[in-house]
């Protein structure tokens, strides 16, 4: 597969997630996936763990990813993005605030076969949990 390919795979991959389309990674991701940073929470693995995470997720913190930028080489893809939603449901851990969140992330993909084998990423969960009222900001008073 051409890089350019590739890149697009990683795109359809947050747009479908973004519409809630979780039947769309049976298509796009392999059913032995492997995510090297996994949620803080226990899920099955392969694709179907993926699916999981993402169900919790599109449930308690409905939102958006945005792409801000992307390279590829080989069969990697690294995309830079902001997630934004807001913290309707439960999370593990985290009961709903109601708060709207927003956090940045670098993800490498690498693709085999036409499908998302492995996923590397580097979070801003510190953010993010400060976002949800889990720990309070750094330099300010304790969460009430």
């Amino acid at each position: 597969m051409s890089t350019d390919h590739n890149k697009r795979l990683v795109r359809r991959f947050y747009t479908e997630i973004d519409a809630g389309n979780l039947a769309a990674m049976d298509e796009l991701v392999a059913e032995d996936y492997i995510d090297h940073h996994p949620p803080p929470f226990p899920v099955s693995p392969g694709r179907e763990g993926l699916k999981e995470a993402f169900r919790l997720f599109w449930e308690a913190t409905p939102g958006t990813h945005r792409i801000e930028d992307q390279i590829a080489e080989g069969d990697k893809v690294v995309t830079r993005l902001t997630a934004t939603g807001v913290h309707r449901g439960d999370l593990p851990g985290a009961p709903a605030t109601g708060n709207p969140m927003e956090m940045t992330a670098v993800v490498i993909h690498r693709i085999e076969n036409g499908r998302l084998a492995e996923k590397w990423s580097d979070k801003d969960e510190l953010g993010l949990l400060q976002q949800l009222g889990i720990l309070p900001p750094l330099g300010g008073p304790p969460a009430d």
